[in-house]
């Protein structure tokens, strides 16, 4: 009978999906080179080499950073450290914030300076959802981001319209401006995301200001499970899927999202 039950633990282990392996340095590297082809030629495990030859640290050797040091100084690995989860999003646990941490010098090399005046001479303008909205949107080019975000309009537009609903008007694209609690850089200020209509949307710290300190933050969302599909398919994480959760945010992340 023991050798029987035995048996039949193996056999139910095997029909388990094997556990996710954590990826090593060079894996994600991989990942961020392959995202960006356009801007980055390669890495050596403890640098990345862009297009114009200049080459980048991607980590600071500051190991175990609390999750505040990692929201205002992250390296370039650090931004890659929380994978970002597929699929329907659920309430995420404390502190799982995949795509919040982010090297303000990687973006800045990328996109330019909002406030030298560097991210404007890549601005294209865009109309989203034409047929249901049709105001101009004003976005970046770099990366491709204006015609992927073209897509999305056009696969949104298709939608039923109670879904569609929730796509505008949208709270805005380019805003230099630091994110609230970080005084980092937004992505907004690369004219890299975009945050949707506002009526529909929920934002982590209005949930949270009746909490007391060391509450743990209650999960609201009311975006279209749909919309943050057709998003994810070209490239745009979800700020849905952050425990300090923002889910009229969408910003372009595809490092993130490859499987």
């Amino acid at each position: 009978m023991a050798a029987r039950g035995i048996a039949c633990v193996v056999a139910v282990l095997a029909l388990l999906p094997p556990l996710a392996r954590a990826e090593t340095n060079g894996e994600l590297l991989d990942r961020l080179v392959r995202a960006y082809p356009d801007a980055l030629s390669g890495h050596d495990d403890k640098s990345i080499t862009w297009r114009d030859g200049t080459v980048m640290p991607v980590d600071d050797g500051v190991s175990d950073k609390p999750f505040d040091q990692l929201l205002r100084n992250a390296s370039i690995l650090d931004q890659m450290r929380q994978p970002y989860p597929s699929g329907p999003s659920v309430p995420p646990a404390v502190n799982v914030d995949p795509g919040r941490f982010r090297n303000e010098a990687f973006f800045k090399k990328m996109y330019g300076d909002c406030n030298t005046g560097e991210v404007k001479r890549n601005l294209v303008t865009i109309s989203w959802l034409p047929k249901s909205w049709g105001k101009p949107v004003q976005v970046t080019r770099v990366n491709g981001i204006a015609e992927r975000l073209k897509q999305v309009s056009a696969e949104i537009e298709a939608l039923d319209p109670a879904l569609r609903a929730a796509a505008f008007p949208i709270a805005g694209v380019l805003s230099c401006r630091a994110v609230a609690d970080t005084g980092r850089m937004s992505m907004h200020g690369y004219a890299a995301a975009i945050d949707l209509n506002l009526k529909v949307s929920d934002y982590w710290l209005w949930a949270g200001k009746g909490e007391g300190k060391g509450k743990t933050i209650p999960y609201r969302n009311r975006m279209p499970q749909q919309i943050v599909d057709i998003f994810e398919r070209h490239g745009f994480i979800w700020g849905g899927k952050w425990y300090h959760y923002d889910t009229m945010h969408f910003e372009y992340r595809p490092e993130l999202l490859e499987k």
